[in-house]
């Protein structure tokens, strides 16, 4: 009798022979899915991930808040709202930084809108990191704008208009508050 090899070396030909012909099936063109291109395969005990089509958008909207005014920044950066729909400083540019963030600009006075250390909202000409906001998605329909840099005790400070379009101070305001929810509308 001739000598058998043992049944794990069997198998470890056969997982070879299997990703062999997995990745002459795929193709060489498709690197997404080839074991080492990027997506499948663990690097570092971590899934390689891209999100190029979430960077760079940019938004034309009105932000139409729960107290049923619109978001204005005007042309001497101050930040307020108005019930006027056909107000040009209510259009504004919503655009991503990078996922969940995003910078906010009036489209007619080219103002940033930007949230100060005590939670004032502000328009800025200039863009910085207190132009970026956290933008969420609430379960009632609604989206929230956080302060990306700035927070009070530990909690998050956000784009509020109260009930007479006056912005709230950071500090005062609550995800769950109805004055810092808000509606993007279409332009049209």
């Amino acid at each position: 009798m001739g000598r058998q090899d043992p049944p794990t070396a069997h198998a470890a030909w056969c997982f070879l022979l299997l990703v062999w012909l997995a990745n002459s099936a795929l193709g060489h063109g498709d690197t997404a899915l080839q074991p080492h291109g990027g997506y499948w395969w663990p690097r570092g005990g971590r899934l390689a991930r891209s999100y190029p089509h979430l960077q760079g958008d940019a938004r034309r909207r009105r932000l139409y808040s729960s107290t049923h005014y619109f978001l204005r920044i005007g042309g001497d950066g101050k930040v307020d709202g108005t019930r006027r729909v056909e107000c040009p400083d209510n259009i504004v540019e919503i655009r991503s930084v990078r996922a969940g963030i995003v910078a906010i600009r009036s489209v007619h006075s080219g103002f940033y809108l930007a949230m100060n250390r005590k939670g004032k909202l502000y328009g800025t000409k200039a863009y910085t990191p207190s132009c970026n906001f956290v933008e969420r998605i609430e379960e009632n329909g609604y989206n929230t704008y956080a302060s990306w840099l700035w927070n009070h005790e530990g909690r998050p400070m956000f784009l509020s208009l109260n009930a007479k379009g006056i912005p709230r101070k950071g500090p005062k305001t609550r995800r769950q508050h109805l004055s810092a929810h808000f509606l993007p509308m279409l332009v049209s």
